[in-house]
Order: C-alpha cells, then sequence, then structure tokens
C-alpha cells in the first residue's frame, strides 16, 4: 500500500470530471479496528506514517501539502490506533496537527529554515518509519531474493516502503498484467533510489542540466561512477548498469510471465542493495 491509496477519486457534483480526496471514512474506521477483509494494519500503518510525514513536511517547506487541518489531525490520530494495535505503543510525535507542530518547530529554532523543519520532521520520523517496516518485513515470506545483511532492508525508509510493495505485488501475481505491474514497482524503486543517491552537488557537470529524478538511469550511473573510480572497480560498475536494465525489462514485454518479473525483480533488490554498500564509505563496516 501507498500513500496515494488512501485517497479516492469522487465525481465533482457539477459534472466537470472528479477531485481526488482524502478517503475520511477509511481513516475513521482505522481508529476502531482493522479493515475486515483488507489490507493488514502491518502494511496500512508504513504507507500511513508516510502520508503524514509527507504533508507535514510540504506543510513546513512549500505549503503544497494536500490534507486539512482536520485532515492531518485524523491521519495522525489514525496512525496512532493503529500502531497501539501493532503492539507498537504511542509514538513519539510531538505534535497532533499543523498549527501544533508549526509551534512546535518555533520552539526548536526552525522560523526561518525550510531545511531546518525538514531535519525536525526527520528526526522524530526516521526511527518510526525504521520501526515500522521492520514489522512488516517480520511478517512476509517472500520467495523473492533476500540481503545478504541481517536487517533486511537498505535503510533508506522510501526505498523499503517501495521493496515491500513489489514483493507484495510478485506474491500476488498470477497474470501477465499483474507481471508487468511488478516491472511498474521495480521502475518506482529506482526513482526511490535515485532521490536517494543522486546528488546535484556532487554529480551534476558543468554546462549539465540537472536531470529529473525520473532519469533513472543516467542519474544513478552518474552516482556509481563518481563513488567508484579506476579500472578495479569496472566489473561493479557493469554490474549496476546492468541490473537498472533488467529491472526495467519487464514492462516494456508484452506477456510478460512469473520468472520474468522474479528476474526483474531480483535485479531491483540486488541494486538497492549494491547502491546502499556504495554509498557506505570506503571502510565501513556496515552488516
Amino acid at each position: 500500500m501507498r500513500p496515494d491509496d488512501f485517497f479516492k477519486d469522487e465525481a465533482h457534483p457539477f459534472g466537470f470530471g472528479t477531485s481526488r480526496t482524502l478517503d475520511h471514512d477509511l481513516l475513521v474506521s482505522l481508529r476502531r479496528s482493522p479493515t475486515p477483509g483488507g489490507t493488514p494494519d502491518r502494511e496500512l500503518v508504513v504507507a500511513l506514517a508516510r502520508l503524514v510525514h509527507d504533508e507535514l513536511e510540504a506543510f513546513g517547506t512549500d505549503g503544497s501539502e494536500q490534507l486539512s487541518e482536520a485532515q492531518i489531525r485524523d491521519a495522525l490520530l489514525a496512525l496512532q490506533a493503529v500502531a497501539k494495535r501493532l503492539g507498537v505503543g504511542e509514538l513519539a510525535i510531538p505534535f497532533r496537527d499543523y498549527a501544533t507542530f508549526k509551534s512546535y518547530w518555533l520552539r526548536n529554532d526552525a522560523y526561518g529554515s525550510w531545511q531546518a523543519r525538514r531535519n525536525l520532521l526527520n528526526m522524530i520520523f526516521d526511527p518510526i518509519h525504521d520501526q515500522l517496516i521492520e514489522i512488516e518485513s517480520a511478517s512476509s515470506v517472500s520467495s523473492l531474493a533476500q540481503p545478504v545483511s541481517p536487517r533486511g532492508r537498505t535503510g533508506w525508509a522510501r526505498v523499503d516502503e517501495e521493496l515491500g510493495e513489489m514483493r507484495r505485488h510478485f506474491e500476488l501475481a498470477r497474470t501477465p498484467q499483474d507481471y508487468r505491474n511488478v516491472g511498474n514497482d521495480a521502475v518506482t524503486v529506482t526513482e526511490a533510489l535515485s532521490r536517494e543517491v543522486y546528488d546535484a552537488a556532487k554529480h551534476l557537470r558543468d554546462g549539465e542540466e540537472l536531470p529529473a529524478v525520473g532519469k533513472t538511469k543516467q542519474r544513478l550511473e552518474r552516482f556509481v561512477d563518481v563513488a567508484l573510480v579506476g579500472s578495479d572497480s569496472a566489473a561493479t560498475r557493469k554490474l549496476v548498469r546492468a541490473s537498472i536494465e533488467v529491472a526495467q525489462e519487464v514492462k516494456h514485454r508484452e506477456t510478460p510471465t512469473r520468472r520474468d518479473a522474479g528476474i526483474a525483480a531480483d535485479a531491483i533488490i540486488l541494486l538497492a542493495n549494491l547502491l546502499r554498500r556504495i554509498d557506505q564509505p570506503s571502510g565501513a563496516t556496515r552488516e
């Protein structure tokens, strides 16, 4: 499940298409009990935490939030309720809506800095994302590749969330359309990786235009070229490029098979973990 799944399309009252609105009834129901026959709490809570984090960040920076004051309050209440049902307990979120978040950042010297507000939110939500993803990962058994790290995840919250979605979709896939959607998931993971590793200050060369996040191959290859220089790293650079190409291939096939989807998914899991290791300082002792 993804944050967008908490929204629904409603017909315009005067017949002018549809509008996208938060599913208020879903949030209210989640505060009371799990959705009967629906998505398990352990999957809902990961997407709900991401939704809340993203909306608070949008409010605290460029004002592009989609939720109203009442809606963000409902989302935070639902998040706390689902977390409690999972045995996590009260999440350490020191505000209950936009207004109290603003009071919080003012008390913490983040008045004139968008980045300071992002940092405050990351300090609060990064441990929450890690904890919730750990619960979700522990409950699922996948036939796809598993990293050698005993943690079983990259530590990049957005990347781990998308990898979890891809694993679930692969386990449920039965038709060529399902397998093609696994390929779409693989592309979504590469975009999340693109956001994590590409840094214009390090990777953008003189005279170049900043490539969009969707230019994943260009951005990821540049990251690897900068991080791994010299002939000793040639094979690793080649492996990363090949993993990107294999991961993206299945979505273009007319009738992909389960094997095609599995190869693409395994390739993206390999790619994510390769990039995470490359991103570590030389000589680091990450497990």
